[in-house]
């Protein structure tokens, strides 16, 4: 996952500052045409305007941001994602953490990221969204996460997530943070986690099933290779290529077998961005991040250069946790202006990355 973190501001958000009544009345309906919409060709769109019901319906199709088919599942998700980090993982944050996910239920965000690790054992992301998303189930995509490797805790962990989050199913269950064999050994051995999975598909708890990592790409590549799973959630930003390279051949490999790609640690939290202001170094050597790299000075990226840099790759969404209703509205923002960087652009980016590419990518250089 990742978040804004320490990224600085950059003035007000361009977003139109819908109604939360207006919007939420629409309900299921309006999202699903906004999202079918978005799918038809120019020339079509106009044709199919009758079919939106209220001026409301209108104004939440308005709002929409691009969508991607995620992989072969079906669905049609909106480019940036709401992370489950951020204000979300903060104990007792209810002030901030609930009306962060009402907005971006208001701007038309309809994919959801958590983990049964984020906010520490209360598991406090999963309890903001199973909260705030209450009432509007049928709109949105749920994905979360389990570190466990085996069946039996991996089948516990997913009992206390279904009551967390107030439903009974999650859209994709993922495998969390896989990133060396013997994670993948375990996982597979056994009374491995992926008898776990296979048994809750087929008691419908969830209906996809995914993979995540961070870490090193071969050690996705081998789960993708053994199992047909049904989305990936990666680390990519636009340093990407400096160390342990994700989109050199996870990402094709992704595309290839037609797997629902999630990007995250799009800004590193904040660590890839010239408004980030690092830390002191003693700070930094007790945080997460500080055990990968220690930075010296700021990143060298715009918020908008990141987002573009991450949304240019072939990926479905990219997700990006929030610690306040600004960023969600910047996110929703950026996705909404997004046009494709071309290949020279995109180099030139990754170029600028050079000399902070170890703290950009500090989660992959981590000890395990």
């Amino acid at each position: 996952m990742d978040s804004f973190s320490n990224s600085g501001n950059s003035g007000k958000s361009k977003v139109t500052n819908q109604g939360r009544r207006d919007f939420l009345k629409v309900g299921g309906a309006s999202i699903a045409a906004g999202l079918a919409h978005s799918a038809l060709p120019t020339s079509a769109r106009a044709d199919n305007t009758a079919s939106i019901p209220t001026p409301a319906a209108s104004m939440a199709v308005q709002e929409m941001m691009p969508t991607r088919n995620l992989g072969k599942t079906g669905f049609r998700t909106g480019i940036f994602g709401l992370g489950g980090q951020g204000a979300l993982e903060k104990t007792n944050n209810d002030a901030i953490a609930i009306p962060i996910i009402e907005r971006a239920l208001e701007l038309g965000v309809n994919y959801y990221d958590t983990s049964a690790i984020y906010g520490g054992p209360d598991r406090w992301s999963e309890q903001y969204l199973g909260r705030a998303l209450k009432g509007h189930r049928d709109q949105v995509f749920i994905a979360s996460k389990t570190k466990e490797r085996t069946r039996d805790a991996a089948l516990r962990n997913l009992e206390v997530s279904l009551k967390l989050l107030n439903t009974d199913h999650l859209d994709t269950w993922q495998l969390h943070d896989v990133g060396v064999d013997e994670d993948v050994e375990t996982i597979f051995g056994k009374g491995g986690a992926i008898e776990a999975f296979t048994q809750a598909r087929e008691q419908k708890m969830v209906r996809f099933l995914g993979v995540t990592g961070r870490f090193r790409p071969e050690a996705l590549m081998e789960c993708i290779r053994r199992f047909p799973f049904d989305t990936v959630l990666m680390g990519l930003n636009a340093a990407d290529q400096y160390y342990y390279s994700f989109a050199k051949d996870l990402l094709p490999m992704a595309v290839e077998k037609q797997i629902g790609i999630i990007g995250m640690k799009v800004m590193a939290r904040g660590r890839i961005l010239s408004t980030w202001t690092p830390p002191p170094v003693e700070v930094q050597k007790k945080s997460w991040e500080g055990t990968g790299a220690i930075a010296t000075g700021p990143g060298t990226l715009t918020k908008r250069e990141t987002m573009f840099y991450t949304l240019s790759l072939p990926i479905s969404t990219a997700i990006v946790g929030c610690d306040t209703v600004q960023q969600v509205e910047e996110c929703v923002q950026f996705a909404r202006d997004f046009t494709p960087l071309s290949q020279k652009q995109m180099a030139q980016l990754a170029e600028k990355t050079e000399p902070i590419a170890r703290q950009a990518l500090f989660f992959r250089l981590m000890k395990r």
